[in-house]
């Protein structure tokens, strides 16, 4: 928190009797370093709410400030976190009524030394995770670290069978399938770039889980086969090329991702795929029209063509010469 004073920068009375800091809520990043297997840990100082104990920075939002930008701005602004350095996977969301923390959690993609910058640190140091408890934690951030350790060093990912989710949606897709191809990474690297979340559910990450963990930062996999093969990877998707059957690319790629302990879910509504996929390592599969139903609208209206096409191809029994994969996402 700066020295100058924000209308957020106040204690607030929540829904349970507690007070809090706060006036619009607060939020805080959890840095995992996976080159340290560390996190970033800050030293209260003695005159905070229960100073001398370890925690992680953060303080309150400013109005209108999105939690995720006021947990960057935070640890800049105490722990001189450079900018574009972290890469966020997972938002948690502690609610009392009235006012929440919300924790973003975040991998350090360019490493850096802390610095306290203002008075609010007695130290800054990157503690290994077996370290942490040993120290004298801030009781709250003691209760949220029990429940967000699983998920450092577990990157959620999100592989695409781009065949499927093609031919989803009768558009016209069968007469250019490398142009299809590139419209669904497009719309992908759209999401992506706009700093989109994925509600954790979509990775089998709900509240029975891991109570009040809210989004995902997925890594963005997209696998595709025959004429689409070579159109590259986007800004935000990298873009695999099925050397034979892109059934068998995806599976070797999830067994890839579990090895490197990622949390994977596979977008496809192959049935056949499906229990590959999961017999593989894979958290869950979603159906195509899960993944379409948040993505933007593909730019510009279809052609008249292309409008007369998808009319008459609402039955999917119409779907012209489709392949049994591609039939299955026609129907969900």
């Amino acid at each position: 928190m700066s020295d100058l004073r924000d209308a957020g920068d106040a204690w607030v009375t929540a829904s349970d009797g507690g007070r809090y800091w706060g006036r619009f809520g607060a939020a805080g990043l959890l840095a995992f370093d996976p080159a340290r297997n560390a996190i970033l840990m800050q030293h209260r100082v003695t005159w905070s709410d229960h100073g001398d104990t370890w925690g992680i920075p953060g303080g309150a939002r400013h109005e209108h400030e999105s939690a995720i930008a006021a947990g960057i701005r935070e640890a800049q602004e105490e722990a001189g976190v450079p900018d574009n350095v972290m890469i966020p996977r997972f938002t948690h969301v502690l609610d009392r009524g009235g006012w929440t923390y919300t924790t973003l959690i975040a991998d350090v993609a360019v490493p850096f030394e802390p610095e306290i910058t203002d008075p609010e640190s007695h130290a800054l140091a990157w503690v290994p995770l077996d370290e942490v408890e040993d120290l004298e934690l801030h009781p709250a951030f003691a209760t949220s670290w029990r429940l967000l350790r699983p998920l450092l060093g577990h990157t959620p990912t999100i592989v695409v069978d781009s065949a499927n989710v093609v031919g989803a949606v009768p558009d016209g897709w069968w007469r250019d399938r490398r142009a299809a191809a590139v419209r669904l990474r497009d719309r992908i690297d759209v999401f992506a770039a706009a700093g989109n979340s994925i509600r954790s559910g979509f990775f089998d990450l709900p509240e029975t889980v891991i109570p009040d963990l809210a989004d995902a930062f997925p890594q963005w996999t997209m696998v595709v086969e025959g004429a689409a093969r070579g159109i590259g990877d986007g800004a935000h998707v990298r873009v695999i090329d099925a050397e034979a059957l892109g059934d068998d690319a995806i599976v070797a790629e999830v067994e890839s991702l579990t090895a490197a302990s990622a949390i994977t879910t596979v977008v496809t509504s192959d049935a056949a795929l499906k229990a590959r996929v999961l017999a593989a390592g894979a958290a869950t599969t979603r159906g195509a029209k899960k993944l379409l139903r948040v993505l933007p609208e593909p730019p510009g209206p279809l052609s008249q063509q292309d409008q007369q096409g998808e009319q008459a191809l609402q039955d999917p029994q119409d779907l012209p010469q489709l392949p049994e994969r591609l039939g299955d996402a026609a129907q969900q």
